[in-house]
């Protein structure tokens, strides 16, 4: 039974190759059969191609036209008569053309499907003749086909056929010449040669000034035989004629079709003309002669597109004060003028504004600039719409009176900052005043409140007399141009009221501070920023020095302050030291958030305002719980500091170590003294490492059984702690035993944990605190402006009474942060040294330093 499967899968298999093989033959034998009768009509198909494309239909008459092509018509269907013989080729055939390419005997292929002659079943003969099919089908293992024998070279003797296949390909690539021809040739009559024109014909088209290119002539000799050009939108085509016929017209075709006959210009005569005519879109201009076509030019327009202007950077505050813009312009042709456009956000439509909206025209870019990038600055603080919210949109105009408009932005216009509150409040009316004319009454009666108060709003006398000297002017102004006066006069007498009394040193002080803050915010480099805290420092030296002769002059004044609260010049050398610190690292916002601190700082103590707070009445109990709570988040900080710093070291000297012994520089105790990092002196020992470590696990410890005391005193006062210090607890204890490990990374990541944690709890219980004080005020002020004022000493600091500061103000990166940071951008300015460097990532590199 196996023996049976196999010959049947042999059998099959033997079939499939069969059947290929008769495919083959029948395209081998049809292609034989049918090429040498198609052949005499490929033949004059391609002499009737090579003759068109020679042009000989076009140059022959009308009557040898036809002639021609009759006799190749009657040709190409006699050539199609012998295909009534063609006939296809039967099974047997195929058989045949199989065992005589593959040169087999005795009819392997026949014996396949033949059968025995006797209707007698015979089991021998049967046996005997399987055996004959099986030994002629081995014979068939390898067929292949045949290729194909069409006899071509014996019917044509002297290769005609290579004559008129090189015609063929000469007439092709003639064809593709200015005096080729075309099969249309043959089916067209030809156009009769006219007469030699005797008119001259100038042609060309002007662009438009302001695209700097130059005409274009149609009719030179080197666009003579050119019909298609692309010039600019609004080009003027012209065509003048001379010595012509006087039946001379030229027709505008535009891209859809439409035709428009171009009239002649005046003065245009019988023998001399010309014509005009702007181009707007994509068209053909025809010139003929009466009805006889002279020339076509066929016109692609490159469309004029309107400008393009965008920011290239939000609008900003310069550092005098001036709006700054930068942005992009950009044209094909040019821009002719830009400009901003200012909107107030919330204007009222009732309103009568004595002033248009601020007026700022825009530099445009060089025509050598690569990047098209322009920047304007403009002072405009002293505008009425300063320090209003507005909406800026930038618009640029091109030659041919396009406009292109930016996005728009919203942002509030720069404005000059007043810390006397006297000149504040008059810059505040002048504005109402010059936003709205209708507003006089109540400007008049603001004035009059204060004028009315002199002795507690108004200190200098000489402020007084100009307030209600504009104050009588403000009544008998009857006319915008009478209250536009009144509006500049107030800005002149807040100008003198915030500045009139500043002593030197004072203003010194005031610009080195805003010279710093405009450098902090526009990326300054190191050496400007160490330039500008210099000055701020000899600025501040200076003010204090006067600020404490002034004191000695008016002792009642330092006798208001609170104990405790005293003006420290330490305190403030140590806040200009880290503000420094973060403006260096790279921190330039935590660094712009001190700055503003200190700014407030020195504006209330310039201001004056020491003030007696409510928080003399609280418990002292109380404030001796905050006190010991400040003290608790002081010395979490200093072990967070020395556990990372105590870390570092020991995984430094640990890899330092490990790279001496692969060098066989050391033996094998490699005893932790013997690590040293560069600039960082002898490390510690194994057994001095272990010590500090166990010093640092009781220190913490024993915070952490502060911590708990704290929280129980503040149970007994009726106070309830907030979760932070329960997560601060969880988290010394976790810090406890990694110290007991030895695993200083995760103790530092605990600490960290615990003192975050802490801050959240300080900040629970100041609240807790402010309600309670709130419920026991007498009701003079609200609670917010109250407490506002009564948690901030004339140094802008919280009270000793209000506890310590507990870092909720500022957000300034400890030292650890610091310490990061200035490592990163030691490496970035090491790798920045490096001349191998590709210039790929020095580039990077820079970017990353001017991201500061």
């Amino acid at each position: 039974m196996q023996d049976i499967h196999v010959t049947d899968g042999r059998l099959r298999s033997l079939g499939a190759r069969l059947s290929r093989t008769r495919s083959a033959i029948w395209a081998v034998m049809t292609l034989e059969r049918l090429w040498p009768l198609l052949l005499p009509f490929v033949l004059l198909l391609g002499l009737f191609l090579s003759l068109s494309w020679f042009g000989v239909f076009r140059m022959v008459p009308e009557v040898g036209r036809f002639i021609l092509l009759g006799v190749l018509g009657l040709a190409a269907l006699a050539a199609l008569i012998p295909f009534r013989h063609l006939r296809f080729p039967e099974r047997e055939e195929i058989d045949r053309r199989i065992e005589g390419a593959n040169k087999l005997q005795h009819a392997p292929i026949s014996t396949q499907t033949d059968r025995l002659a006797s209707g007698v079943s015979n089991p021998f003969a049967d046996a005997l003749w399987r055996e004959h099919q099986k030994r002629m089908a081995e014979k068939l293992a390898s067929l292949h086909a045949d290729l194909p024998s069409t006899n071509i070279p014996e019917r044509d003797p002297f290769a005609l056929r290579a004559a008129v296949a090189l015609l063929f390909v000469v007439a092709a690539a003639y064809a593709t010449g200015p005096y080729g021809g075309s099969v249309r040739d043959a089916f067209h009559a030809p156009v009769p040669s006219s007469e030699a024109i005797t008119a001259r014909i100038d042609a060309w088209v002007t662009p438009p000034p302001y695209t700097g290119r130059a005409p274009v002539f149609l009719t030179a000799d080197v666009n003579r035989d050119k019909q298609e050009f692309t010039v600019p939108e609004n080009s003027t085509v012209s065509v003048r004629i001379s010595s012509g016929s006087g039946e001379e017209n030229l027709t505008l075709t535009d891209a859809n079709g439409e035709q428009q006959v171009v009239e002649p210009e005046e003065g245009s005569t019988a023998g001399a003309a010309q014509f005009s005519q702007v181009l707007v879109g994509e068209s053909s201009v025809t010139l003929a002669d009466g009805s006889r076509e002279l020339s076509t030019w066929h016109f692609k327009i490159i469309q004029d597109a309107p400008p393009v202007i965008r920011f290239e950077k939000d609008p900003r505050r310069a550092a005098n004060g001036a709006l700054e813009l930068s942005y992009f312009v950009q044209d094909d042709h040019g821009v002719t003028k830009a400009e901003a456009q200012f909107g107030l956000v919330d204007e009222n439509p009732n309103a009568k504004p004595l002033y248009d909206a601020p007026e700022m025209p825009l530099s445009l870019p060089r025509r050598s600039s690569k990047d098209n990038v322009a920047k304007v600055a403009k002072d405009l603080t002293e505008h009425p719409w300063a320090g209003r919210e507005v909406e800026l949109k930038l618009t640029a105009t091109d030659a041919a009176g396009q406009t292109g408009e930016s996005e728009t932005k919203t942002f509030t216009l720069p404005q000059r900052s007043f810390t006397n509150s006297l000149a504040r409040a008059i810059v505040e009316q002048r504005q109402v005043l010059a936003l709205d004319a209708n507003q006089k009454r109540r400007t008049m009666a603001m004035m009059d409140a204060v004028l009315l108060w002199a002795d507690e709003t108004i200190t200098n006398p000489a402020h007084f007399l100009l307030l209600s000297s504009i104050r009588s002017r403000l009544g008998f102004a009857r006319n915008d141009e009478a209250l536009r006066g009144v509006v500049d006069d107030l800005w002149e007498i807040a100008l003198i009221i915030e500045d009139g009394d500043l002593t030197a040193a004072e203003r010194r002080l005031r610009d080195a501070q805003e010279a710093l803050k405009q450098a902090l915010e526009n990326g300054a480099t190191d050496e400007e920023l160490k330039r500008l805290m210099d000055e701020l420092r000899t600025a501040m030296r200076d003010f204090l020095r006067e600020f404490a002769e002034r004191a000695m002059q008016n002792p009642q004044d330092l006798a208001q302050a609170p104990e405790g609260q005293m003006m420290n010049q330490m305190d403030l050398e140590r806040m200009l030291d880290q503000l420094e610190d973060l403006a260096r690292s790279g921190a330039r916002e935590q660094a712009q958030d001190l700055l503003s601190q200190l700014q407030n700082m020195m504006n209330n103590l310039q201001a004056g305002r020491p003030q007696q707070g409510q928080q003399g009445q609280q418990n002292s109990q109380m404030r001796q719980q905050m006190d010991q709570l400040g003290e608790i988040m002081r010395r979490q900080q200093e072990l967070l500091n020395e556990t990372f710093r105590m870390d570092r070291e020991q995984r430094g000297q640990q890899g330092q170590q490990g790279q001496q012994g692969q060098r066989g520089q050391q033996g094998q105790q490699g005893q932790q003294g013997q690590g040293q990092q560069p600039g960082q002196g002898q490390g510690m020992t194994a057994e001095e490492f272990a010590e500090a470590l166990r010093q640092l696990q009781e220190g913490q410890g024993q915070l952490r059984d502060k911590l708990q005391e704290l929280t129980e005193a503040l149970r007994g006062m009726g106070m309830e702690p907030g979760e932070g210090f329960g997560e601060a607890g969880e988290a010394m204890g976790e810090a406890e035993g990694a110290l007991g490990e030895g695993e200083g990374q995760r103790a530092t990541g605990e600490q960290g944990r615990a003192l975050e944690a802490l801050r959240r709890g300080a900040q629970d219980m100041m609240q807790q605190m402010q309600q309670a004080m709130q419920q026991g005020q007498d009701g003079q002020d609200g609670p917010g402006q109250r407490a506002g004022r009564a948690d901030r000493d004339p140094l802008g600091r919280p009270r000793a009474t209000t506890g310590p500061d507990f870092g909720d103000s500022v957000d300034v990166p400890d030292e650890i942060d610091i310490q990061r940071a200035r490592e990163i951008l030691d490496a970035i300015r090491r790798r920045l040294g490096d001349a191998l460097s590709p210039e790929l990532e020095r580039e990077y590199l820079e970017r990353l330093l001017e991201m500061r």
